[in-house]
């Protein structure tokens, strides 16, 4: 049996800019990516914890130690800069490799995106 568990978290991260006229995606900072195992293109859910939203879209690297959280496209009527945000990656394995599993969750300064 196969199930899908969480893989990846950037927990409480702040939205820098929301982009209406990117063709879609969100951006992070690439330092932020490398500490949550996320790579560009990956899928990824956005819940947003000022209006509720959920989004899924994929990711594109942002510049290295922006700390740049920036949604593109449609997704940028979901979110105001300044929203905090928790981004989250899955992940399809088998139920026993599953069992033992460890997730890359970081908990960056929500007030700068960086990790302490």
């Amino acid at each position: 049996m196969m199930i899908q568990v969480i893989k990846s978290k950037l927990h409480r991260v702040t939205v820098t800019e929301a982009n209406l006229y990117y063709m879609g995606s969100i951006t992070i900072d690439e330092d932020l990516m490398d500490a949550a195992n996320l790579i560009e293109g990956e899928k990824v859910q956005i819940v947003n914890n000022n209006n509720g939203e959920r989004i899924e879209t994929y990711v594109i690297k942002g510049a290295r130690g922006s700390g740049m959280i920036c949604l593109n496209g449609a997704a940028a009527r979901k979110v105001q800069p300044g929203d905090i945000v928790i981004i989250m990656s899955y992940a399809l394995m088998d139920f026993e490799e599953a069992k033992q599993f460890k997730p890359s969750i970081v908990f960056p300064d929500s007030a700068t995106n960086k990790i302490p």
